[in-house]
């Protein structure tokens, strides 16, 4: 009896112990404070497939033809016969030289082209005269062999007159100076009544806008990743190639205020050998421009696409979140609890990150949501999207609900959680 005694006191104490400890448990997996369900969360489910990527670099337009218009000639510039700025057919008459000092040569050519072909004519006479002469032995032989020189002397001097007088014309001719290629005139370098000297010849320039070339070039790391994807397999590149070599990429142009320019070109071009002032491939796309809406010299992004990544897992930007441990996702375990997983990304293509390590088929990632849901291990109702909805923008804090997505449910107003770098140079 005394030896039970401390047993019951133990197991009085004990007993409201576990009761509380049962109790916690009881509410750990119990509903929020008032009753409230788990948060409602969107969330995309994962599956590898084909990718399609692009590579954006910045790059400058420029003309695909550009030429120098110079004069041929020096002389007094008379008139300037075109409007600065305006399109231009190849052999339009855009200056005029006077012309008074090569009509003058050009007679005298001609009129020592007449004293020549006289002299040609009696030589041709002589000879003709001397011949039969010659051959009945009437006359000496060096006589005969002098006629002979003279015609030959005359044949000559003539032939050399003639390209004098050919030459006094081309002089003429190019006292108007014309276009050489069809595009864009700029502005003249000469006035009226200015000096025009073989030392300072130029007068204008001539751009040929379409179609128009874009420059731009491809950093070698870049080129070297790439290159290793493709050995590996992980990305097929467009197959046809251009008559260089050069692959036959897509190619769009975003302009300087955001927009997409309207037409589509193909990359023509690429270096052999690194350019050492840009550590890059030099590289050039020739896109159509028709309408002249773009001009030389300006600053565009350009967009390559036609590669695939085959079995690629994407997942949208701003599912995505910076965590001291580095980049993490929240997934949805099948018992619908919120689970961090570290994730290993290899840049971004159409709005999605590109995920080499950290998930796999048939996860379901957290992709709106986080303000309600960001606890490890709290349970939520998910709530499937498509894909294209997730990479939609998300709603702004306080904004009205957006329309219902898949199954019927709103989707949960989430600010992003990770956007690219703004600073990086290609999407791949």
């Amino acid at each position: 009896m005394t030896q039970a005694l401390p047993a019951l006191r133990i197991a009085a104490v004990s007993l409201p112990l576990l009761v509380l400890a049962a109790c916690g448990k009881q509410g750990a997996n119990a509903a929020p404070p008032g009753g409230m369900p788990p948060p409602e969360v969107n969330v995309v489910t994962v599956q590898p497939r084909n990718l399609g990527l692009d590579f954006e670099y910045a790059a400058q337009t420029a003309g695909s033809r550009e030429t120098e218009v110079r004069a041929r000639v020096a002389g007094i510039l008379e008139n300037r016969l075109y409007e600065e700025g305006s399109r231009v057919k190849a052999g339009t008459v855009l200056f005029q030289i006077d012309q008074g000092t090569y009509r003058t040569q050009l007679a005298s050519a001609e009129a020592a082209a007449g004293v020549a072909e006289a002299k040609l004519n009696q030589s041709k006479r002589e000879f003709a005269r001397l011949a039969p002469l010659a051959a009945e032995k009437a006359i000496s032989q060096k006589e005969f062999d002098d006629a002979k020189s003279a015609l030959e002397t005359a044949e000559a001097s003539y032939k050399q007159v003639q390209a004098q007088v050919n030459e006094a014309k081309l002089n003429l001719g190019y006292t108007r100076v014309v276009a050489p290629i069809d595009g864009v005139t700029g502005v003249a370098a000469k006035s009226n009544g200015s000096l025009v000297t073989s030392a300072d010849s130029l007068l204008t320039t001539i751009v040929q806008t379409d179609p128009v070339y874009v420059n731009f070039s491809v950093p070698e790391a870049d080129y070297l990743k790439l290159s290793k994807d493709v050995g590996a397999g992980k990305i097929a590149l467009p197959g046809k190639k251009t008559n260089n070599g050069s692959l036959a990429f897509d190619v769009q142009l975003k302009l300087a205020d955001g927009s997409m320019s309207p037409v589509t070109g193909k990359m023509n071009f690429v270096s052999e050998k690194v350019n050492p002032a840009t550590g890059g491939f030099d590289a050039r796309a020739q896109v159509p421009n028709a309408d002249g809406t773009l001009r030389p010299g300006q600053f565009v992004r350009v967009i390559l696409s036609g590669a695939t990544r085959s079995a690629a897992i994407a997942i949208p930007q701003r599912a995505v979140i910076d965590s001291p441990m580095g980049k993490i996702v929240f997934t949805v375990s099948p018992d619908n609890k919120l689970v961090p997983k570290p994730v290993e990304l290899d840049g971004w293509s159409h709005g999605e990150w590109i995920v080499t390590k950290g998930l796999q088929g048939g996860d379901r990632v957290l992709v709106d949501g986080f303000i309600k849901a960001h606890d490890p291990g709290m349970t939520v109702t998910p709530v499937a999207i498509t894909a294209k909805a997730a990479n939609a923008p998300a709603a702004p804090a306080g904004a009205p609900p957006a329309a219902p997505a898949a199954e019927g449910k709103p989707a949960a107003a989430s600010a992003s959680a990770s956007a690219p770098a703004a600073s990086a140079e290609a999407k791949h």
